[in-house]
């Protein structure tokens, strides 16, 4: 009766262990990012596969829903920014249960849509000063920074996610840890008849 318990238990044990390596194994990622006044989604599988045909809902801080989309054949999808103020949350539901989220915080939007100001554009005389050129050059060096504040930000999740990924390394030394232990139980079984 207790070799039966025993089978039984290290059964469990292996059909909990195989289940939070699949878990692990198709992560869901969403990406997104303001340009003028629209908003570009990317989704994508932790193996690279792009999400398509897969939901997109954007709610505003107070999480009521704006809108919804599906993602096209390259896994995208983009929206004109909301009128609403404030931060932007953006689900990504690839079924299966793969859900994903990407916050844009109201900066990023208003940074963005706010870096060009309709003005009217004059010549530049001849006489321009190096201080001219070192103020166009620090509004640049500021927008580019704005434009590179999402990406740094997606990187550092990337790294994140990467550091709490399983290798294959270290799920063939579990299995082998597994059937280590199984055999020293075996060993003790066979020992008591």
């Amino acid at each position: 009766m207790k070799n039966k318990l025993y089978l039984i238990l290290i059964f469990i044990f292996l059909i909990i262990i195989m289940i939070n390596i699949l878990v692990f194994a198709h992560k869901v990622i969403i990406f997104a990012y303001v340009e003028g006044d629209i908003v570009y989604t990317e989704s994508y599988f932790s193996d690279g596969k792009k999400c398509i045909d897969s939901k997109i809902e954007v709610f505003d801080s107070q999480g009521n829903k704006l809108l919804e989309g599906i993602t096209d054949e390259n896994g995208e999808f983009s929206f004109k920014t909301p009128q609403e103020e404030g931060d932007l949350k953006i689900v990504l539901t690839a079924g299966m249960g793969h859900r994903a989220e990407y916050s844009i915080s109201a900066d990023e939007i208003r940074g963005s849509t706010g870096l060009i100001k309709e003005e009217p554009v004059s010549l530049i005389s001849p006489e321009t000063s190096l201080v001219d050129l070192k103020e166009i050059q620090s509004i640049i060096e500021g927008t580019l920074d704005e434009k590179l504040k999402p990406i740094m930000r997606e990187m550092i999740e990337i790294k994140k996610s990467q550091e709490d990924k399983i290798s294959p390394t270290e799920i063939i030394g579990g299995i082998g840890y597994i059937i280590g232990i199984f055999g020293i139980i075996a060993y003790f079984l066979s020992r008591k008849k």
